[in-house]
């Protein structure tokens, strides 16, 4: 394509998916793109993503949205969809990245529709280290008081008493706000911080890590409503040796105290040295975890990705892309189970007909594709652009066969395969990659499929990004409700 014309009236392009707010200069990222493109007047011929001027095909174009033809009432947004997920580099401090969609049209006019920026900002000035220092960067949102006490107490019975403590909270109401503020008044290790807006969890345990103490040198996490033993942080210090980041068993124990289950590791298997089994089901805890700050860097920012986001599984894969990943095969605390946790509900379903399992593919693949396939893929490509210094190649190629299996039969094959590896007790994954092959089925049949489909059909093909919850790796939940 030549040099693309600004954009005209006549073209409509989104960007459906949220950029990182900023990127610290020098470092390397990837971007999850999704939107729609069409012209009201003309075919697209050719697109590309464009970032700071180097055009990336995407992965997918063309592709039916319901949603975007409802929207314009236009025959031509029918066929509008688009998503890729392309590398991007943040160069000087104070610059942005550029990102914008570059069009051909089937009659030769090339036009250029921008997409948004982000920010370059200065890495945070180094402090010299204080060696052995952990802080400790703990993600509050409403705790239960009671619970929160606990939690905080055995913070202050650790035998390792070389730690300090920030508290990011998410937006908490005023009143429990002050109430856990005063819980930790007059200890000087503690240092309580409210966001004045809601984030999540996912964003609230970054922002936990952007807050902490930025000469320690190493990093554990921590819930609001868990109980620590009090040897939890000065085993992990002595197991970390020379791994990245090391991590414990631990037990299940009701709101009340009651023992659900001695260790986790009932019915899975553990696993910390293979990295493809770790992207497809993370086995790491976060509150589980003590961690080295070169992890933290390469961490921060958290990746956007389409599913639903996990701030141990991100840190865990940071842990191993980036070196070895130590294991304590003891509990270090008691994982506390109560209502209201992600993991409660557990959905089973009835048997059934191969038809059934036909439509189920194509109902289902959807969810499984952006949701459950997608978001790892994103993962995999933030390692490969951060951890890049630091890969093995086996891990490199781990990483790179994981994405291929996007457009490689080959690549699709071995994830499909993977499930076998249970015969030689290789349980850690519970066979999770059915679900992430089930949406890659679906997309390879979506996109045949829609190659001769220009208007909706009696039963019309639809790309829109699906309900977050519509792939949740049924066979990991049920494996955490066996208490």
């Amino acid at each position: 394509m030549r040099a693309p014309q600004p954009v005209n009236r006549d073209l409509v392009a989104t960007l459906e998916t949220p950029l990182p707010a900023a990127l610290p200069a020098g470092g390397a990222d990837a971007v999850f793109c999704y939107g729609a493109c069409f012209h009201r007047r003309e075919a697209v011929a050719e697109l590309a993503i464009v970032v700071d001027g180097a055009r990336h095909r995407p992965a997918a174009a063309g592709m039916p949205r319901l949603d975007v033809l409802a929207r314009y009432g236009d025959p031509r947004a029918y066929r509008s969809g688009y998503w890729g997920t392309v590398p991007v580099v943040a160069r000087a401090a104070g610059d942005a990245v550029e990102l914008s969609l570059a069009v051909r049209l089937a009659g030769g006019t090339e036009l250029v529709a921008p997409l948004g920026r982000i920010a370059v900002v200065e890495r945070a000035p180094a402090r010299p280290p204080d060696p052995g220092l952990i802080a400790v960067c703990m993600a509050t949102f409403e705790p239960d008081l009671a619970l929160f006490r606990v939690q905080v107490e055995s913070l202050r019975a650790q035998t390792d008493r070389w730690w300090c403590c920030v508290i990011s909270d998410d937006g908490s109401s005023r009143e429990r706000f002050d109430a856990l503020v005063a819980v930790v008044a007059g200890d000087a290790r503690f240092t309580v911080a409210r966001s004045e807006r809601r984030r999540g969890f996912y964003r609230n345990f970054e922002r936990a890590l952007e807050l902490a103490a930025p000469e320690a040198e190493l990093l554990a996490l921590c819930d609001q409503d868990d109980r620590w033993h009090p040897d939890k942080l000065a085993v992990l210090r002595a197991a970390l040796g020379s791994a990245q980041l090391v991590y414990s068993d631990q037990r299940l124990v009701a709101a009340d105290g009651r023992v659900l289950r001695e260790t986790l590791w009932h019915g899975r298997r553990n696993n910390h040295t293979d990295l493809t089994s770790m992207l497809v089901a993370n086995t790491i805890t976060g509150a589980a975890t003590l961690f080295r700050r070169d992890v933290t860097e390469r961490a921060l920012p958290f990746p956007e990705t389409p599913g639903l986001q996990f701030h141990d599984h991100w840190i865990a894969l940071v842990g191993l892309a980036s070196g070895e990943v130590a294991y304590v095969d003891r509990p270090l605390y008691d994982y506390v189970q109560h209502e209201g946790a992600f993991f409660g509900a557990v959905t089973h379903g009835g048997r059934r007909g191969a038809r059934g399992r036909l439509r189920g593919l194509v109902r289902g693949g959807r969810g499984a594709y952006f949701r459950g396939y997608l978001a790892r893929e994103v993962q995999a490509r933030v390692l490969l652009a951060r951890c890049g210094d630091a890969l093995t190649p086996g891990k490199r190629r781990a990483l790179e066969r994981f994405v291929a299996a996007d457009s490689s039969l080959v690549a699709l094959a071995r994830l499909a395969l993977r499930p076998l590896r249970v015969l030689a007790g290789r349980t850690e994954t519970l066979g999770s990659e059915f679900g992430l092959v089930r949406g890659l089925v679906w997309r390879r049949l979506v996109a045949v499929l829609a190659a001769g489909a220009g208007t909706p059909g009696r039963r019309p093909l639809d790309t829109s990004l699906p309900d977050l919850l519509s792939f949740q790796q049924e066979r990991l939940r049920r494996w955490r409700a066996r208490v």
